[in-house]
């Protein structure tokens, strides 16, 4: 791996080449696209069912703390029903009641957060199914013939021929044709993009309609797992798989559930020794009040919200442990061509070499380029035009096209009278004029180094032994970009870019994006290599991709983030599909990453700041009357015992429905280091989440006193 002295720099002098006017200026695809409502009314009475669908024990349960809250809810329903149930009780009839619907609120506003976050998803999902119909099919056979057909009967390894209107009736590959695709009820946008055969940008989604030209497709998917249908699943599975993150904080969080049910059930064997016993409502409304129900209540809902977010920004990920890896990357691997650069290297200029003329080098490149199909070569052809250039090409008519080959480096035409034409990169055309007897001109190395400082490419046109000049190839690098790699920095994140260019253009194109690192003449096998050494020092590491030579390295990173313009390979490989094709959506999907781990962190936090509050409201509470001297505990003043305990469980039971908007929307996320972050949360929620309940229950404690 090299890495650019980025702060040195290169000095080229002032000469500046002009811009081709064409050159694209693709749309910002990194808005939030998060516009619509949070929730609706439909959701929330959607939600308000499940609410109470959520209270059958076999689903409770795999939610340990809040199934403890529904136990102790039964428990004081019962003595609500027959006070001595479980033994003679001197506790009001109107106590048991009142701490049995404070509980039963506790768990339905847990089940709310829950099956609100839910609903979002199932939401999306029943948009994705507008889209999924079935689609009459023009099944291509074996004998050339074609046959109408349902999309449903359609299975991978099936031909399909697509005209202009008609629907893509499955994923699938184009193997033949080039055609415009309206892809909007995938990805939202209403520009049409263009798939054709070959290439990295071959693959169409079963759902999509063709609006120009005619295609064949091969289907790559077998009725019911098409890209569509995994999305709908995705989306609305209420049964998804936890995080590893989430599992662990899980774990914790039930470890401390199960110290303090010993704690509690431990303690009437203390209290009866020293002379005064504790009733069983009192016992449960400590052990609620002592367990981190908060968090507890909301831990799913942030989970659910999390995957949410991605999906906003159009980003499809396999799983939720994806996501979470986002929220930990150290590295990130990006492509120059499309990610960092606008991806169209546009002809720019032309410069002779040598003594050869302009004129020669304008007719030769013309027939160079004539066949190559590529944005390059139809720029050129554009670009000589542009500059008055009479191209007769007609010696090209019979003339043998030769294509250009990652082998060779590039590409020509052998025209029927023997004479040999190339074009391509500049080592490899030297390599070619030295191999037919030709000499190299003087001015040809330093002509190229000046366009690489510049940050273009320089491509090299031969013709047999003469070496005749340069093509100035012009890339720009997307505004904004430089701004957006400082924010991945004060996030503690090393960028390094990857090309194909030579290390001059590289450094000059790292250093005017603001990369960390780059590789340059960077073949697929480097970018596993990278991969695999930052991997090996601990650091997670995050990359893009489309092509099937991307597949490997998507596979190896730890969060592989494929365009769904891409070749299938490269979207089996990778954990995350951009629906909008947008490499530099990996930025937003780290930040997404982060809000989620920073979301559930501070409402951790709070959950467990605010306990403390009710251990002051509660424990003085219950020991007083007996042990007048606890009463100097009693910091926030409450009335009376049963005024205490109440307005502890009351608060216990309103902050979690307070925080369900916090736990969907996310903690607002702003680039800085993981310590500035960590200092920062604890001052919000953790100092917040002391403070807070102590305002909250006094409140409530000089409410619920009026009444009692």
């Amino acid at each position: 791996m090299k890495e650019p002295n980025l702060a040195a720099g290169y000095s080229g002098n002032d000469r500046k080449r002009p811009s081709h006017k064409n050159l694209p200026q693709q749309p910002d695809h990194n808005d939030n696209k998060d516009g619509r409502k949070m929730v609706d009314k439909s959701m929330v009475l959607q939600a308000l069912k499940e609410s109470f669908i959520k209270l059958d024990a076999r689903k409770m349960v795999k939610n340990p703390i809040m199934f403890v809250v529904e136990i102790g809810f039964i428990i004081t329903l019962i003595l609500s029903v027959a006070p001595n149930a479980f033994g003679s009780s001197s506790v009001e009839p109107w106590f048991n009641i009142t701490v049995s619907f404070i509980l039963l609120f506790t768990v339905l506003f847990a089940n709310f957060a829950e099956a609100l976050a839910e609903g979002r998803g199932k939401a999306q999902a029943d948009s994705l199914k507008q889209s999924k119909q079935e689609i009459t099919a023009n099944l291509l056979k074996a004998n050339g013939k074609i046959e109408k057909t349902a999309s449903t009967f359609l299975k991978k390894g099936d031909v399909v021929v697509v005209s202009q209107g008609e629907m893509i009736p499955g994923d699938g590959e184009v193997i033949e044709g080039l055609a415009s695709v309206d892809e909007s009820a995938i990805t939202g946008e209403s520009a049409p993009v263009i798939k054709e055969a070959g290439g990295d940008f071959n693959s169409v989604t079963g759902g999509t309609r063709v609006v120009s030209d005619q295609i064949k497709v091969r289907i790559t998917s077998n009725p019911g797992e098409s890209f569509l249908d995994r999305m709908i699943s995705l989306v609305e599975g209420a049964e998804r798989q936890k995080t590893p993150n989430e599992i662990a904080l899980n774990t914790v969080l039930t470890s401390l559930t199960l110290i303090f049910m010993i704690v509690v059930v431990t303690l009437p064997f203390f209290t009866n020794y020293i002379g005064f016993s504790l009733e069983i409502p009192v016992l449960i409304s400590l052990l609620v009040c002592l367990i981190p129900t908060t968090i507890g209540g909301l831990l799913s809902a942030i989970g659910i919200a999390g995957m949410d977010r991605v999906t906003q920004f159009n980003v499809l990920a396999m799983s939720g442990k994806a996501v979470e890896a986002a929220g930990d990357i150290n590295t990130i691997i990006l492509d120059k061509t499309g990610t960092i650069t606008f991806g169209n290297r546009m002809a720019s200029d032309f410069i002779p070499a040598g003594n050869a003329s302009l004129e020669e080098l304008h007719y030769w490149t013309g027939l160079s380029s004539l066949n190559d199909e590529t944005p390059e070569g139809r720029s050129t052809i554009e670009l000589l035009k542009e500059r008055g250039s009479k191209l007769d090409l007609s010696a090209a008519a019979d003339g043998q096209v030769i294509e250009f080959k990652a082998e060779t480096r590039m590409s020509g035409i052998d025209l029927s009278d023997g004479r040999q034409v190339r074009k391509g990169a500049v080592d490899a055309v030297k390599k070619w004029v030295a191999a037919q007897g030709g000499t190299i001109p003087d001015d040809l190395d330093e002509e190229a180094e000046e366009i690489a400082r510049e940050g273009g490419t320089p491509l090299a046109v031969a013709v047999e032994g003469t070496m005749l000049g340069l093509i100035y190839l012009k890339d720009t690098v997307k505004p904004g970009m430089k701004e957006r790699f400082d924010q991945l920095r004060q996030m503690g994140i090393k960028t390094i870019m990857a090309t194909g260019d030579n290390p001059l253009t590289a450094a000059t194109i790292a250093r005017e994006a603001g990369v960390d690192e780059f590789i340059a003449e960077c073949k697929p096998e480097d970018k596993i290599e990278v991969i695999k050494y930052e991997q090996s020092q601990g650091k997670l590491v995050a990359m893009t991709g489309d092509g099937t030579n991307d597949a490997p390295a998507l596979a190896q990173a730890d969060v592989g983030l494929a365009m769904n313009s891409g070749t299938t390979a490269a979207k089996e490989a990778a954990n995350m599909v951009d629906l909008d094709s947008n490499p530099t959506k990996i930025i937003e999907v780290v930040s997404i990453g982060k809000q989620l781990l920073m979301t559930r962190g501070a409402l951790t936090t709070f959950s467990i700041a605010n306990d403390i509050a009710k251990y002051f409201a509660i424990i003085p509470a219950m020991f007083m009357l007996a042990i007048p001297e606890m009463s100097a505990l009693n910091i926030m003043g409450l009335a009376t015992p049963l005024t205490a305990i109440l307005s502890a469980l009351i608060f216990n039971a309103v902050i979690i429905p307070l925080l369900i908007p916090l736990a969907m929307k996310g903690v607002a996320y702003k680039p800085m280091s993981s310590n500035s972050l960590l200092k920062r949360n604890l001052a919000i929620y953790g100092f917040g989440g002391v403070l807070v309940p102590f305002a909250g229950i006094k409140l409530i404690d000089m409410a619920v006193s009026i009444f009692i």
